[in-house]
């Protein structure tokens, strides 16, 4: 076997504590050892890839030569029954039956719920500006996923909210059970969630049982919805799987915001521009169609997600000794595909640290491979309500730009952390106020 080239650093440990802690962990070593290097994460051999082949070999031979993996702390807090960590048969049946809360119906009817709160948040920061942005933007992302997908207003504000609050710190940290870790904080706030989200559930099965209403979130639709053997989830199920919804619909998409506003307090030429597209297009009412009829906002927010992509990477673990180019994958190792690294690849993307949304006009963009552009994962696991984010990212623009505008203050640390998403280190303080005629 030829393995590639790195260093495993301390016995079981490994590199951990750098990989953590360093935003630049992986960088460093793609410019040391290239495209692909071997390393120690979490006590497992890692091999970290980049690149548009190596992605693609890695997304396109599952199940055969790889798995999903998680790290053991993501694994224990999302649970058993999260269809992240479901495979073969009742991963698809799952996935075919919660991609029914993401279908462009149910879409439609959640606009205007998201722009109510919006708007009600803007307000707000208007009253309060100066202010941390960052923090707040988590509290829109989850009242708005409370709201939508389990019907749960103010969710911020509820001890829902903190608990979930702690339930994240937790979801990717060394797996130390003591009360006193991150952890073992995480554990303790899991079961209350559960808890929580049970007692929910309940309540609607025995409403939603008495009424052929629509539903007007997810959880209405899930109660009801099959796949195409009639089976339906099961309460057990659905706790993990509405647990799982609300991480997805929350940590990736208020890091997607925060570099939104930061792009468009740095670069006024792309904010005018966007601007002027969303005076002449954004009309009320809001629907899907209109949203589609602006294209620089969505070149926008394709660049924003290239620029910083919300999931730096994907875990998999090699179930069969296999042969990408000229290094062995042995079976039991972990592979950690790179979607950061690649899409900061100056041969796919000449002059990657600059925000330019006119890179993806339909010609350019047609020359990046398939898997050199997935800020939302990609094979058949590729995020499952990445239309739910997309159109949240494109109201929350059209309502910021139409009716707000902002400043960043001075004396503050933009720099990223990574863990679990990327944010701004000083959490984006701003001036915030209504728009000048």
């Amino acid at each position: 076997m030829t393995l590639p080239p790195g260093k495993m650093g301390l016995p079981i440990l490994g590199e951990t504590l750098a990989f953590f802690n360093d935003p630049e962990f992986a960088p460093k070593r793609f410019s040391q050892y290239g495209p692909i290097f071997k390393s120690r994460i979490l006590g497992q051999p890692t091999i970290f890839v980049k690149g548009s082949q190596a992605n693609q070999f890695v997304l396109l031979n599952e199940p055969e030569r790889f798995t999903v993996s998680w790290p053991p702390s993501t694994q224990r807090l999302l649970g058993p029954c999260s269809l992240s960590m479901q495979q073969g048969h009742t991963h698809r049946s799952r996935r075919q039956i919660l991609a029914q809360a993401f279908m462009p119906r149910a879409l439609a009817g959640y606009i205007p719920t998201m722009m109510s709160i919006l708007e009600r948040y803007g307000d707000r920061w208007c009253q309060s500006s100066p202010l941390t942005w960052y923090p707040e933007l988590r509290h829109l992302t989850l009242e708005i996923a409370c709201q939508l997908l389990v019907g749960l207003e103010n969710g911020s504000q509820t001890s829902l909210g903190k608990n979930f609050e702690g339930w994240t710190a937790g979801l990717f940290s060394l797996p130390l059970p003591f009360p006193w870790t991150a952890f073992g904080k995480a554990l303790r706030c899991r079961q209350q969630l559960i808890a929580e989200i049970s007692s929910i559930i309940d309540h609607r099965q025995s409403t939603e049982d008495r009424t052929d209403d629509p539903a007007s979130d997810a959880l209405g639709l899930l109660l009801k919805a099959e796949d195409d053997q009639g089976q339906r989830l099961s309460p057990t199920e659905l706790n993990d799987q509405i647990l799982t919804l609300l991480f997805a619909g929350h940590e990736t998409l208020t890091s997607g915001l925060a570099t939104f506003c930061l792009q468009m307090a740095q670069h006024p030429a792309v904010r005018h521009r966007l601007r002027a597209e969303i005076d002449q297009q954004a009309q009320d009412p809001l629907t899907l169609e209109r949203i589609k009829a602006m294209p620089y906002l969505e070149k926008v927010m394709q660049e924003v997600l290239r620029f910083t992509p919300p999931v730096a990477g994907g875990f998999r673990q090699v179930v069969q000794d296999c042969q990408f180019e000229t290094y062995t994958f042995p079976k039991g190792w972990q592979v950690l595909y790179q979607i950061a690294a690649t899409q900061s690849d100056p041969s796919l993307y000449p002059n990657p640290d600059t925000f330019d949304p006119d890179r993806f006009e339909s010609e350019p963009i047609a020359a990046v491979p398939k898997h050199g552009y997935l800020p939302f994962g990609g094979g058949i696991r590729e995020c499952l309500g990445k239309e739910f984010a997309r159109l949240e990212m494109k109201l929350f623009a059209i309502h910021m730009l139409q009716t707000y505008d902002w400043q960043i203050l001075p004396d503050q640390d933009l720099s990223l952390t990574i863990t679990p998403t990327p944010a701004p280190k000083s959490g984006l303080k701003v001036h915030f106020c209504p728009r000048r005629p």
